[in-house]
C-alpha cells in the first residue's frame, strides 16, 4: 500500500497518522453533533473528548508495547513513533473508558447517555482508522489464495520483508467493513433505544464478535494466552463480550421494572 503520503525534505507525512487523526476528528464531530441534540453541555463534551482521546492513544500504544516488547527492546526509540503504526485498540479502550468515567463522574455528566452518544462515533472512527492500518501495512493478514487477497510491495510498510509480494488476507479491510456495519447498527439503535446505555452496551457485545472473528485471519504477532489458544485481543474480546451481555440484561431489567426511568 502507501505508508508514506509524501516527503518534503526531512519532513515525512505518514498515511497512517493522517487516517488516525481523521478518525478522531470525525468521532469528536459526530459526538458533539449528537450531544447538541441531546441538550448536553458542549464545553464539557469537548473537554471529555480531549481527555478520552489522549487516554486512548496512550493506552493503545502501551498495550502494543507490552505485546510486542521484543520489537522495542532492539530500538527503544520506536516507542515514540506512533505515526508509523502500532496501536492496540483494547488498550486504548480500557484507559479511555477509565478516564472518561472519572471525568463524567467528577462533572456529574450522565454516563450512560454520553456512552450512547459516543459508541456509534467510536465505531465509525475505527472504520476510518483501519484504513490507516491498511496503508501502513500493520495488522496484516495470513497468506491466502483468495482472489481478494492483497499484496504489499513497499519496503516502508510494516509488513515484514519476507511477506512482501505475498498475497495476504486484507484483515484491515475486514475490520473496517465490520466496524462500518457496526456503526450503522448502533446509529439506528440510538434513534430507537429503550433505555440509556443500550447503544453503549450493544457496542460492547457486537464489537468483540467482529474483533474475535478478524483475529482468526491476522498474520502479525498477536501475543498469546491460555497456551496460545487465543490471541491477547481475542481473550479480551471474550471478557468484554461476557461483561457487556451481563450489563445489557441488568439495564434491560431495570428499564422494564421502572418504565418511567432511563
Amino acid at each position: 500500500m502507501h505508508p508514506v503520503l509524501f516527503r518534503f525534505g526531512p519532513f515525512t507525512l505518514h498515511t497512517y497518522g493522517v487516517f488516525v487523526a481523521s478518525a478522531f476528528f470525525l468521532a469528536i464531530a459526530l459526538s458533539l453533533r449528537q450531544a447538541r441534540r441531546e441538550g448536553l453541555d458542549q464545553n464539557q463534551m469537548l473537554d471529555l473528548a480531549f481527555y478520552v482521546t489522549l487516554a486512548a492513544i496512550i493506552g493503545a500504544r502501551l498495550l502494543f508495547i507490552v505485546v510486542e516488547y521484543r520489537y522495542f527492546l532492539e530500538k527503544p526509540i520506536r516507542i515514540f513513533k506512533i505515526w508509523e503504526g502500532g496501536l492496540v485498540f483494547y488498550g486504548g479502550l480500557i484507559l479511555s473508558v477509565t478516564a472518561g468515567i472519572y471525568y463524567m463522574k467528577k462533572h456529574k455528566m450522565p454516563v450512560l447517555k454520553v456512552g450512547d452518544i459516543v459508541a456509534p462515533s467510536l465505531a465509525i472512527a475505527q472504520a476510518v482508522g483501519r484504513l490507516g492500518c491498511l496503508s501502513a501495512g500493520c495488522c496484516y493478514g495470513k497468506e491466502t489464495s483468495a482472489p481478494w487477497g492483497i499484496v504489499f510491495s513497499d519496503p516502508d510498510s510494516l509488513v515484514p520483508l519476507e511477506k512482501l509480494g505475498l498475497r495476504l488476507h486484507p484483515t484491515q479491510l475486514y475490520s473496517s467493513i465490520g466496524d462500518l456495519i457496526l456503526f450503522l447498527i448502533l446509529y439506528t439503535m440510538g434513534r430507537r433505544k429503550r433505555f440509556d446505555g443500550q447503544v453503549l452496551v450493544m457496542y460492547g457485545i457486537l464489537y468483540p464478535i467482529v474483533r474475535f472473528s478478524v483475529e482468526l485471519f491476522r498474520g502479525d504477532p498477536r501475543g498469546g494466552v491460555l497456551g496460545g489458544m487465543m490471541s491477547t485481543s481475542q481473550f479480551i474480546s471474550l471478557i468484554v463480550f461476557v461483561v457487556a451481555v451481563i450489563f445489557y440484561i441488568k439495564l434491560q431489567n431495570r428499564s422494564t421494572s421502572s418504565p418511567g426511568q432511563d
